[in-house]
């Protein structure tokens, strides 16, 4: 599980809908038949869909989930626009124009086995893939530590946790059922006030985890975050901070997402300090927290 995905397996295909589950604050969780790309993705990577025949433009949306075997993805999206709202109103049986997956995925190192997972808003996604399969590799011995956060409802059954989160207050106990009873430890944090949450960003959450860390837990741990730019700086202060590895899944507006239309380019550092602009969609969308953050 420690081998990036390359760009190099895109397919195109008619996507199936499969079903839609809708959550407050005009959330949906899709569900697609696209079986090659549930066969080739990997956390971090993209489907990139055409929402309606009439609209030229595709939107990214981040995976989920694949199931190789039933040949079926799932992203979360939010209604923001036109294309959303389109993707929002189709049923079951309808037919969706999709590339995917696209770009590189997270990369974890059974060197440092103590995943710490940090997912905001629509950046969840891909954190929740992580955590899933890290889970399944048993062979690298992963344990993943998710940490979600957010400024509306969130998209997903929560409950009261039973799984011990060292170093987290006890007041912090709400996370995400489907977690649970895999027996995934997760909390949630948000500045509204829902019940059981931490109140604060999720980055003070995830501080306050490693302040109670002892050295031997940090030395054995790396962070991967995926969410909005301010989100991800801060999480980047933080590795920086305890000396952690860090992985970004960067959000960004784009056109193709194949790479040709350069719109989604942002100035990444080199190993030798230089600046160079890379492409979200190919060139990432994960990167070193360093390099883009500095």
């Amino acid at each position: 599980m420690n081998r990036r995905k390359n760009t190099a397996a895109i397919f195109a295909e008619r996507a199936r809908v499969v079903g839609q589950q809708a959550f407050d604050a005009g959330q949906y969780v899709l569900k697609l038949h696209a079986p090659r790309c549930a066969a080739a993705a990997a956390p971090g990577q993209f489907i990139h869909l055409r929402c309606a025949a009439d609209l030229p433009l595709r939107r990214p949306y981040s995976i989920l989930s694949a199931d190789a075997a039933g040949g079926e993805v799932e992203m979360l999206y939010k209604v923001v626009g036109e294309g959303s709202r389109r993707l929002a109103a189709c049923r079951a049986g309808d037919e969706l124009d999709s590339l995917g997956p696209i770009g590189n995925a997270f990369a974890p190192s059974p060197e440092r086995p103590n995943l710490l997972l940090v997912g905001g808003g629509v950046g969840i996604p891909p954190i929740l893939f992580l955590a899933a399969r890290a889970r399944e590799d048993a062979a690298a011995n992963y344990t993943p530590l998710v940490l979600m956060g957010s400024e509306i409802p969130f998209p997903f059954d929560v409950t009261d946790s039973s799984l011990p989160f060292a170093g987290v207050a006890n007041g912090t106990r709400a996370t995400m059922a489907a977690l649970e009873r895999r027996g995934i430890a997760a909390r949630l944090a948000s500045g509204r006030g829902f019940a059981g949450c931490y109140r604060g960003h999720v980055g003070g959450l995830a501080r306050q985890w490693l302040d109670a860390a002892p050295p031997e837990q940090l030395a054995a741990t790396a962070m991967f975050a995926c969410g909005p730019a301010p989100m991800l700086q801060d999480i980047a202060r933080i590795a920086a901070q305890f000396s952690l590895p860090c992985q970004v899944a960067l959000e960004e507006t784009m056109a193709c997402g194949v790479g040709g239309c350069a719109g989604c380019s942002v100035a990444v550092r080199d190993d030798n300090g230089g600046i160079a602009m890379k492409r979200v969609c190919v060139d990432g969308p994960v990167f070193n927290a360093r390099a883009v953050f500095g």
